[in-house]
């Protein structure tokens, strides 16, 4: 068993308050994987506004599956929260409804579990009235499954004695509240979901292509698109700084246009609570051309972040992507450090605050946008004009010359655009 013990704990932080004190505590078979993850899980706590005071850790074959750990374990937890004075405990793990009830019975304590904070952090993030109506159905959600857990050990549905009075009362009015408030939720939620699958047609219409910005939280994601695009979305060395995505047009050297997207940071076990919440948002990544894959080189867990957004991205059915990722950071680095990423097409050490990087990552944007188009080499007459126009906005303009005839163009163009261009060019032949 680990701990943090109060004078390790930095002076700004003991003076400031009040302040919830919490134990750690994580069950598994890799006790240097639980190390890892209870790092994050500590900065998850801190971000939430709590202070970590100690850390326990059982290796065990599996959880238990009514107290989350094994007895002894229980006892030495309800040691440490007197010894520490902590005012609640942190599972590494999402609990069972039994899990939690046991666990407070057992400890007389607040118990909690990592979606809890998770959720937590996000209600505390959400600007926009999107990202709170997400957040407030990931949240209600996860209550509701522990309220009808709750239901079981109150509900006597044979009748005789226990059956009455105001506690089986008040759990059916919390439990109907709940489904009303989600399924009100849900109906608005999909009002939104079309309305993002408007404004995704609406781009596809435009033929401009798109680059989803992915990456583990904390890897500088909104930075790169503020640094890129300059855009203002607020950038903080913290936790999920930002949920709501922000698209901005990044326009190229060559006169090619594209869209830049930011999406919400993955984590290590993610709620799937918030992964069904967030599904809309977080497909900004399907629908994308270009993945931009931002990770942190100067984390020592880079490589286990890099498998946690790739698991999310197929999760999310996200496939046959131009992926390439960005190790971020470099200014922070003290030494060499060697990452590959073997599933990205491309890869390019940068550094979004010096901006190290960031005029080659510019250049293979328009090579891969190259690549994606068409050649074309045609007149078109004077009234036909507005067809170069579109060339100039959404190709690459190689050579352009004013005839008696008509405009004399070469240049590559999306194979969208392409189709457009023949469409305009056999009408003027058959109007001839």
């Amino acid at each position: 068993m680990g701990r943090i013990l109060e004078e390790d704990i930095p002076d700004d932080r003991l003076e400031t308050g009040p302040y919830e004190r919490v134990l750690l505590v994580a069950v598994g078979t890799d006790g240097s994987d639980l190390e890892e993850s209870l790092d994050e899980l500590a900065e998850l706590v801190e971000t939430a506004g709590a202070l970590t005071v100690g850390r326990v850790i059982q290796l065990r074959d599996t959880i238990h599956p009514g107290t989350y750990m094994g007895s002894g374990k229980v006892a030495e937890v309800r040691e440490l929260l007197e010894e520490t004075g902590a005012t609640g405990i942190v599972c590494d793990d999402e609990l069972s409804p039994a899990q939690l009830r046991n666990l407070e019975q057992a400890l007389e304590t607040k118990v909690m579990d990592r979606t809890l904070v998770i959720l937590d952090i996000f209600a505390a993030r959400a600007v926009t009235s999107e990202g709170k109506l997400q957040v407030e159905l990931a949240q209600l959600r996860y209550r509701l499954a522990r309220l009808v857990g709750l239901g079981h050990s109150l509900s006597r549905l044979g009748g005789g004695i226990g059956t009455r009075g105001p506690g089986e009362k008040k759990l059916e009015m919390d439990r109907r509240y709940i489904k009303s408030r989600i399924a009100q939720l849900n109906r608005e939620q999909k009002e939104l979901q079309q309305h993002r699958q408007v404004t995704r047609s609406r781009r596809t219409e435009q033929k401009l292509p798109v680059a989803a910005i992915v990456g583990y939280t904390n890897a500088g994601k909104s930075s790169l698109l503020n640094r890129l695009t300059g855009a203002k979305v607020l950038s903080e060395n913290k936790l999920f700084a930002t949920l709501d995505p922000t698209t901005r047009r990044l326009c190229l050297e060559g006169g090619q246009e594209l869209l830049l997207t930011d999406t919400v940071g993955f984590i290590r076990k993610l709620p799937h609570h918030l992964i069904e919440a967030f599904r809309s948002t977080l497909e900004e990544a399907k629908y994308a051309d270009i993945i931009l894959h931002v990770v942190d080189a100067s984390n020592p867990r880079a490589e286990k972040q890099m498998f946690t957004v790739y698991e999310t991205l197929r999760s999310l059915q996200v496939s046959d992507k131009i992926i390439v990722t960005l190790f971020n950071k470099q200014d922070v680095l003290t030494g060499p450090v060697i990452l590959r990423d073997f599933q990205a097409d491309k890869s390019l050490p940068v550094s979004v605050k010096t901006g190290q990087g960031l005029d080659d990552l510019l250049h293979m944007l328009e090579e891969i946008l190259l690549e994606r188009q068409v050649y074309v080499e045609s007149l078109f007459s004077y009234d036909q004009a507005s067809q170069v126009a579109q060339i100039r906005k959404y190709g690459t303009l190689l050579f352009e010359s004013y005839e008696a005839e008509g405009i004399y163009v070469k240049a590559y163009v999306p194979r969208a655009l392409k189709g457009q261009l023949d469409h305009a060019l056999a009408r003027r032949e058959k109007d001839d």
